[in-house]
């Protein structure tokens, strides 16, 4: 079967994609990936606090040695040398480019407008084949306006854009009042990909030592129902490719995804419990779906799930809901 695909522009071999998680930080991960039939690589994400913090450190150090002997400054490298942090994330996309012939995307995590511009220059400079924008921004302000949020997002996209000349994806959350709008605002200012969705790390308490907890818990199957349902509501109303990055543990939910219109299914949790070569069994197992259903490529089956093209597309609505809860009777 033909498993190729496209996303974002970027042909892909596969439509399966590893999502940006700490296996990417070494390179021999990622010939692993593309070994076991990976369609793309999204590195780990590059955060502008861990750069901020190891710039703070440097300065630290330079003023309080600085005094002890007139040379003691020539001892310290630049600044951007001294920056293990985006020094060896942009090495890692040179090495990767080196070794691997799959599309290797950069994900980056940043706070000012600055911070996004520099960064994602500095990522294409390097060779990466895209970039993944991970706005992870909780509006806990009261005071602040739907419209600001809002803007906040379309204004690092427009950033962006107007910096690189590589595809850039958009991760977004599902929070937005008026998720449709956005997702075609986000279009308009130059989104390639839409990404859902963002699964934010939310805090629990231990009710013993009253203290917050941050524990780290892979996603599940169960979980894949949100962007299911988004994506087969923005397939073919959006003109953005889309990504599900969420839940994604066999081919079952690759499939899913696929039907619903993605064009690739992101995967990271599975890997950690499984190991990278459980790639190449999720790509045996959805050829073996494919040839069982007669599908012979990708798209000859992709979105066929979706609200536009299913038979009764009242089912992705409200009057659905009334008949699961009659259902319950």
């Amino acid at each position: 079967m033909n498993l190729r695909t496209s996303y974002m522009g970027l042909k892909l071999e596969s439509p399966i994609v590893v999502s940006a998680c700490t296996l990417s930080e070494e390179v021999g991960n990622i010939v692993q990936m593309e070994d076991a039939g990976a369609g793309a690589v999204v590195l780990f994400s590059l955060f502008e606090e861990q750069i901020k913090k190891e710039a703070a450190q440097y300065e630290t150090i330079v003023r309080t040695t600085s005094n002890m002997f007139a040379e003691a400054s020539d001892f310290f490298p630049d600044l951007d040398l001294y920056h293990k942090g985006p020094g060896q994330y942009l090495e890692t996309i040179r090495k990767a480019k080196e070794r691997v012939k799959i599309p290797v995307i950069g994900s980056l995590n940043g706070i000012t407008n600055e911070g996004w511009i520099s960064y994602a220059r500095q990522m294409e400079q390097a060779g990466a084949d895209g970039i993944e924008i991970n706005i992870f921004f909780i509006p806990g302000d009261v005071h602040l306006s739907t419209s600001a949020v809002e803007h906040r997002y379309l204004n690092i996209i427009d950033e962006v854009k107007n910096t690189v000349k590589i595809p850039v994806a958009v991760k977004l959350n599902p929070y937005f009042s008026a998720l449709g709008n956005m997702a075609m605002r986000m279009h308009e200012y130059g989104a390639d990909a839409l990404v859902l969705f963002n699964r934010f790390y939310q805090p629990d308490f231990d009710i013993n030592k009253l203290a917050l907890l941050h524990n780290l818990q892979y996603s599940e199957s169960t979980e894949i129902k949100l962007p299911l349902l988004w994506i087969a509501l923005l397939y073919g109303r959006v003109p953005v490719s889309l990504a599900a990055t969420t839940g994604v543990q066999s081919s079952i939910e690759v499939i899913k995804y696929l039907l619903a219109g993605a064009d690739v299914a992101m995967t990271a949790s599975a890997l950690y419990k499984q190991g990278i070569g459980y790639i190449k069994t999720m790509n045996k197992e959805l050829d073996s779906w494919m040839h069982t259903r007669e599908f012979d490529s990708i798209d000859s089956f992709k979105g066929v799930m979706s609200q536009q093209h299913i038979s009764d597309p009242t089912s992705y609505e409200r009057a659905n809901y009334i008949k699961i809860l009659e259902g319950q009777k």
